[in-house]
């Protein structure tokens, strides 16, 4: 155990001390604000306050842990061996800057309460986070800093945090449309046929007419492919399913198709299935608990993991909406356009309501990378992704924590634009799992 003592107990250093060191070190933390208490103490234990102790080892804070508000903070970086970190602490500190502070505006997503640029969908892009900008986005920097206070500790300590952080690898599918051309009713099908051939595109109206026919496969239906695949290891697969209607940017098979329902069915008895929220339910909040609904009567159980199509995240509003639905881990923590660490790092953590200044029962689980980034926004060759792929496997492997990729049914058909990334996620499924154990 690791004793911490601070003039103040407030929610936000609890939350960042469980974090820390029960989470990620896996050293229980005590904090106390008896003076007298810590400096008799023989625990190992760090002095979190302005004042100046005896004993203990001395971190001078900065005031985001103490605050309640939200407001722009002092980002100014710090140069620590190869990092340029923030949040400034003092020459007599153990670090020069405050490790809690730094992992706390992470994880907490703290920039994105902030006004920023967002994207074409209204998205926190990867250009508009400190990380970025400090080329910090690819680095698991909570997990790392996480481990450079430990090691400090040690020196006075040596008995303190010597248990190396376990490494683990999982791999989840978004369905965000089941078939490209199947099982979409007749008159989504007729309508799509005769738009083909309007267009005089030959090669699309083939391919729609020999896979309706049932003559050739239909481009989308990489199911048992993805399973023979995942059958090589023995962890979970996570799927996410599209229940929503139809819309712009929402086109997945009707949830009361029963060749829909059935897929759905046999996939959950496998492995465990989510919902993926739909774009329109966004702007229609009443959407959510009826998309759940509907997946959980298919399902024949509660639903409580997700991950939002489109990646689209509001803070903390997607995510409140979410646990009031009842849903206890979400997994939409990464970027659409760049690869990386969002949050800092790859490990499940808690969410932080920000405004509401409380720690909830949401666990939030980050992905590194997605196929359609690689290929459309990184624009990757299928040999570029693996080697991209490979540096952050071994990034998470060297620090500890959960690697997590995200890929979808209809990238894995090895056809038009996606011809060879069979082999990427295949690569990814291998690496991931060399050395390490599956979530």
């Amino acid at each position: 155990m690791i004793l911490i003592y601070s003039r103040e107990k407030t929610e936000r250093l609890a939350y960042t001390c469980n974090l820390l060191f029960d989470e990620l070190l896996s050293e229980p933390c005590l904090i106390t604000s008896d003076r007298e208490d810590f400096e008799l103490s023989d625990l190992p234990k760090i002095n979190y306050s302005e004042e100046r102790f005896i004993n203990g080892l001395f971190l001078k804070p900065h005031p985001l842990l103490f605050e309640t508000d939200i407001h722009q903070q002092n980002l100014s970086p710090i140069e620590f061996g190869s990092m340029r970190l923030f949040f400034e602490s003092s020459p007599d500190s153990i670090l020069p800057f405050d490790p809690l502070a730094f992992c706390f505006y992470l994880v907490s997503r703290y920039e994105e309460y902030l006004p920023f640029v967002p994207d074409e969908h209204q998205r926190f892009p990867a250009s508009e986070s400190i990380l970025y900008k400090n080329s910090l986005w690819k680095k698991p920097v909570v997990q790392i800093v996480a481990r450079q206070l430990a090691t400090e500790i040690q020196k006075k300590y040596p008995e303190f945090g010597r248990q190396q952080p376990a490494y683990s690898f999982q791999m989840t599918i978004d369905i965000d449309n089941a078939w490209a051309y199947r099982h979409k009713g007749f008159w989504r099908t007729t309508g799509a046929l005769a738009k083909s051939v309007i267009s005089g595109n030959s090669e699309n109206t083939r391919e729609r007419v020999l896979c309706l026919s049932g003559v050739k496969k239909d481009p989308y239906d990489t199911y048992g492919y993805i399973e023979e695949t995942w059958a090589k290891h023995t962890g979970p697969l996570h799927f996410f399913i599209l229940t929503g209607n139809r819309h712009r940017y929402d086109k997945s098979v009707p949830y009361r198709h029963p060749v829909f329902r059935r897929l759905i069915q046999r996939l959950a008895s496998k492995y465990p299935v989510g919902i993926h929220p739909s774009y329109a339910s966004n702007d229609h909040p009443r959407l959510l608990p009826e998309e759940i609904s509907r997946l959980a009567d298919i399902l024949g159980k509660p639903v409580t993991q997700s991950r939002q199509h489109f990646l689209k995240l509001r803070f903390p509003e997607t995510y409140r909406r979410l646990i009031h639905c009842g849903i206890t881990d979400d997994f939409s923590m990464g970027y659409s356009d760049q690869i990386g660490f969002r949050a800092g790092t790859s490990s499940p953590f808690r969410f932080f309501d920000l405004e509401a200044n409380q720690t909830t029962n949401l666990t939030i689980h980050p992905f590194q990378v997605m196929d359609v980034t690689l290929k459309n926004k990184l624009l990757l060759s299928p040999d570029e992704a693996i080697d991209e792929i490979t540096t952050l496997i071994n990034a998470v492997k060297a620090i500890g924590g959960t690697f997590t990729a995200l890929w979808h049914n209809e990238s894995l058909g090895d056809t038009g634009e996606w011809k060879n990334w069979q082999s990427v996620f295949e690569q990814t499924c291998n690496t991931g799992m060399q050395n390490g154990t599956e979530s």
